[in-house]
């Protein structure tokens, strides 16, 4: 199974000033060995994240990549492995297709790995982490972490998965 993860609130904690660098790149809890149980277990890890902070010039490129290179070490260090992470650089007003919850990042994801939409997982926390997932057909998991308890409430109406934190998806999935 592919297994797309949102990167913050789903794998650390989310900051509403952006996540600027490897310093404030802190794991939630259970993430990281969540992780290594999900790729131990023969399932392919990748991450999709909008990153929007980049072309905000609220840090660089090279920062991102060194933010990233501590994530991918600390999955490493439980025995797991995290195959690529993608990432959208770009602003909302940049109006690009592959800021979530446009469906270009997981279109991309689907063509590189050449999987259908019925093999792959969008594990998030968010309404257009929802929303990316309907876009491509695949199947969407709600995490309670980062905006998951205020997304649970925003859609009520439809019959989601959802667990406390990544963690626990691990019990069904590892």
């Amino acid at each position: 199974m592919l297994i797309i993860l949102d990167r913050d609130g789903v794998i650390n904690f989310d900051s509403v000033d952006y996540v600027k660098s490897p310093d404030e790149w802190i794991p939630i809890p259970g993430s990281i060995e969540a992780i290594a149980q999900l790729s131990k277990a023969g399932n392919t890890i990748v991450i999709a994240t909008n990153q929007s902070g980049v072309n905000r010039g609220l840090f660089s490129l090279k920062t991102l990549e060194k933010i990233h290179e501590k994530l991918i070490r600390a999955v490493e260090s439980f025995g797991g492995k995290i195959t690529k992470i993608y990432f959208c650089p770009h602003a909302p007003d940049e109006n690009c297709h592959c800021r979530k919850p446009k469906p270009g990042m997981l279109q991309q994801i689907q063509k590189d790995f050449t999987v259908k939409n019925t093999e792959m997982i969008y594990v998030g926390d968010s309404v257009k982490d929802f929303e990316v997932a309907q876009a491509v057909g695949c199947k969407f998991i709600l995490v309670r972490t980062g905006n998951g308890k205020k997304t649970e409430k925003q859609l009520t109406k439809i019959k989601l998965p959802v667990f406390e934190n990544l963690l626990a998806v691990t019990q069904h999935f590892a």
